[in-house]
């Protein structure tokens, strides 16, 4: 295999079936493929892309929850040259109807009737395939068992693929090229239009061999991937990480606590990335002592805040490796990662250091370089920046800056190169003229005894310009009250930083990535 071949998704995935051949690839409830077999789906579905008439650099979307038929859709678009645009599974129709339009997509795969969406009916696809406001989508296929109006079979698509050789799959894949656009994902923004971020097949395989390296992901590691396949975190993190160390993928479409452990047990799973309610949510479980869990070796996590508390109880009751990250869809999904070596407060408090070929600078406002441990702007720059915004040079001149992406997070580095994150430029707020960050506020909150879960915001105040609002949720049996939380933080934060109010709940609301959705708390009641 060449150097190009090996710095391509086909490239990868060829490696992996011809070393370990007979290892399982893909486990999908009843369906099991070992990577020859894994290799052996994509083919066939890149020889139906090629049927079907698609070139190199067509987009093609995948609206469907996590499965083996999403995984060998992607791969095979990636093999035909293609380029592949999932949609968030929770969007509705007009949502992703501008997603799909604005990336011109020309396949669209969709699961209809996925948690009760009619992904059809939404976007009003009609008898003849076609969808109003998309002139570009030619065919829409569905994983569906039944007929759908204005929809290929799945079976449908793979078998038209029998009229194209074997040879000439192969030929398309070997001449897909590293610097060619593997995948346009969009930002997960909870404001304004999200925007594609174009990333290289070369960007993706370097940054995710970095990741496998930093995390410890080997061969061998069964991966449960319960992070949606839409979003890097499921798809490139899980996927493509995979690939590189022909580890198991073992999917679960919707994260539900009992079924997890049930997959775990059942799977011998030892790999676990998610974000951080996913552990809370397990380690409350009062079902969880019913399960066999000893498989579990490592957690991937990250968020602007993970309670040195949750670290702790991890390692001690079910991961003996847990470590954050930090990245964001216009670096591919990873910028920094801690290691095993880290301790439960590093862990806990940093996102780790930047991964190989990547580097991390904060800036004050003008630019320039803060002092070490100082409050400021992160910028990134190396190989999993992002090529650019699909069509939208004005977005992309805003964001990569003399090579450095402008990420609009805010964070410090430590004396050993760690970065601190403090929270999203925007969710940042003024109280009388001092700049607070929530995830300081949400942090002391979380190290409190009772409770599980904490996102702070400001809200306006006719005296202070703004204060913080806490919305707090209670682990299970604890009784909180609003009043004692803010006396706790009065002893613990600087009398602009405590949240002037608590918000009991029962649940943060979150985007289907699992990030807590910050615009949507104003809604929350007690």
């Amino acid at each position: 295999m060449s150097d190009d071949v090996a710095l391509t998704i086909p490239g990868v995935l060829w490696r992996a079936a011809a070393e370990f051949p007979d290892a399982e690839a893909v486990v999908d409830g009843a369906s099991r493929l070992t990577y020859a077999r894994l290799r052996s789906r994509v083919r066939e579905a890149a020889k139906a892309f090629i049927a079907l008439g698609v070139e190199p650099g067509d987009r093609i979307g995948i609206w469907a929850p996590n499965s083996l038929r999403w995984i060998v859709t992607a791969l095979g678009a990636l093999s035909a040259g293609a380029v592949v645009v999932p949609a968030n599974t929770r969007y509705k129709g007009e949502e992703a109807r501008w997603l799909l339009g604005r990336s011109r997509v020309r396949v669209l795969f969709v699961a209809d009737g996925f948690l009760g969406n009619g992904y059809l009916g939404m976007l009003g696809v009609t008898a003849d395939g076609r969808a109003p406001g998309l002139p570009g989508l030619t065919t829409v296929v569905t994983y569906d068992a039944e007929e759908r109006p204005g929809a290929t079979r799945w079976e449908e698509f793979v078998s038209a693929g029998e009229a194209v050789s074997d040879e000439e799959a192969d030929a398309r894949a070997e001449a897909v090229r590293p610097n060619d656009v593997a995948d346009v994902l969009f930002t997960s923004g909870t404001t304004g239009r999200s925007k594609g971020a174009m990333c290289t097949h070369r960007q993706n395989v370097r940054t995710y061999l970095a990741w496998s390296d930093r995390t410890g992901l080997h061969h061998g590691d069964r991966y449960l991937i319960v992070n949606p396949l839409f979003h890097s975190f499921g798809y490139k993190a899980g996927v493509f990480a995979c690939l590189l160390r022909a580890a198991t993928m073992v999917l679960q479409p919707v994260f539900a606590a009992g079924e997890t452990m049930r997959l775990v047990e059942a799977e011998r799973i030892t790999v676990l990335p998610g974000a951080p309610t996913i552990y809370v949510s397990m380690l409350d479980a009062p079902e969880r002592e019913r399960f066999d869990l000893s498989s579990l070796r490592l957690a991937v996590t990250g968020a602007a805040v993970v309670p040195v508390a949750l670290v702790a109880r991890m390692r001690a009751e079910l991961f003996p490796e847990v470590v954050t990250a930090y990245g964001l869809t216009e670096s591919c999904g990873t910028v920094t990662a801690c290691s095993l070596a880290d301790d439960d407060v590093t862990v806990a408090t940093t996102s780790g250091r930047p991964i190989e070929g990547v580097e991390v600078m904060v800036t004050d406002g003008a630019g320039d370089p803060v002092p070490e441990g100082e409050d400021g702007e992160i910028l990134v720059r190396g190989h999993n920046v992002m090529v650019g915004y699909l069509d939208d040079e004005e977005a992309t001149a805003e964001t990569i800056r003399d090579g450095w992406l402008v990420t609009g997070d805010r964070g410090r580095l430590d004396e050993r190169g760690n970065l601190v994150i403090t929270g999203r430029s925007k969710d940042m707020y003024v109280v009388g003229g001092f700049n607070v960050y929530p995830a300081e506020v949400e942090q002391v909150l979380a190290a409190h005894e009772g409770v599980a879960e904490a996102a702070v915001t400001g809200v306006p105040d006719a005296r202070m310009g703004e204060t913080g609002r806490a919305y707090v949720v209670a682990r299970p049996g604890a009784v909180l009250v609003p009043g004692e939380l803010v006396a706790y933080c009065r002893d613990r934060l600087a009398g602009f930083k405590m949240p002037r109010e608590v918000v009991l709940v029962g649940e943060l609301p979150r985007n289907a990535a699992g990030k807590i959705d910050k615009a949507a708390l104003a809604g929350l009641t007690t």
